[in-house]
């Protein structure tokens, strides 16, 4: 008697779990699910606080998302008077570099022609133009720049130490280009309540990312159309053994109740396919989305 006791109510729990309907966390379960790729998720909601963490404190290779922590940086130095925005910078062969993602030298592949600062910083946010990032780094003086004006707003688990073009010469150093992505929701949102630039700056890097075009298959594929997104993604593409060392997107999302939330997807050391990356991204994205609208 007493075994058909335990037996039904170990039948009630079961039945009763089962008709609950999943959170968040089982969610995202269910999409990485016999995914052969480790997978940082960090969300945090600006206005009521809610947050939702899986791997969020590794180091993960940050690839093309250090561009936003990079154009920060130049524009505190816009701020304090050491960089304009309508500063001339000249276009030459020495800094547009072939077999590299490069609208701008696409724009102006015989260079020769002098653009203002602000092209070269849209360009790289926006567009995440890599000659263009390391532009902006050779202005600055150097990655030691960036990460002394990010330690200086109380950063943590970010590290830059190369460029683009040092990447493109050596895989490995990519993975020395580090955020958690706990770290990456904390500085959108140090940046969205204005303790990392002036209201002037974060109101122009806020326009530029939400004017972004690269990765419409990652966060934004499946949100409703026009929903604001400023946005910064990264990708690494694959190596001859057919890793992805990155696959990446940080966003502050605006809900239709005007409230907000960020979000940052690292997909890293994957042998999943590129579709298959961009589709987990995707796919929390969504989840995600769900949970703040249910």
């Amino acid at each position: 008697m007493k075994k058909l006791s335990f037996l039904f109510l170990l039948i009630s729990i079961f039945s009763f779990s089962f008709s609950q309907k999943p959170g968040l966390h089982d969610k995202i379960n269910i999409i990485l699910l016999n995914k052969n790729a480790t997978v940082g998720v960090s969300v945090l909601g600006f206005e009521n606080g809610f947050t939702y963490n899986r791997n969020a404190d590794k180091k993960l290779p940050m690839q093309s998302v250090f561009k936003f922590h990079i154009a920060a940086a130049v524009l505190d130095f816009v701020d304090k008077g050491k960089l304009s925005l309508n500063q001339k910078v000249l276009l030459n062969s020495s800094n547009l570099l072939e077999n590299t993602w490069s609208p701008l030298r696409d724009k102006y592949p015989n260079g020769g022609v002098e653009v203002p600062l602000s092209e070269i910083l849209e360009f790289t946010v926006a567009k995440s133009d890599n000659n263009g990032c390391d532009i902006m780094l050779k202005l600055l003086g150097g990655t030691a720049t960036v990460q002394k004006f990010m330690d200086s707003k109380g950063v943590k688990g970010f590290q830059i130490k190369n460029s683009e073009a040092e990447m493109h010469k050596d895989w490995k150093l990519q993975y020395k280009n580090f955020s958690t992505t706990q770290s990456a929701v904390d500085v959108l949102k140090k940046f969205y309540d204005g303790k990392l630039l002036s209201k002037k700056s974060t109101d122009y890097l806020m326009k530029v990312m939400l004017s972004t075009s690269t990765g419409m298959n990652k966060l934004v594929e499946q949100l409703p159309k026009n929903t604001p997104a400023a946005r910064k993604t990264g990708a690494s593409g694959k190596n001859d053994a057919g890793l992805t060392g990155a696959e990446n997107e940080i966003a502050i999302i605006t809900l239709p109740n005007g409230k907000h939330y960020a979000i940052a997807v690292f997909v890293s050391n994957s042998t999943e396919s590129d579709k298959v990356n961009c589709k987990i991204i995707s796919d929390i994205s969504k989840v995600v989305w769900d949970h703040f609208n249910k």
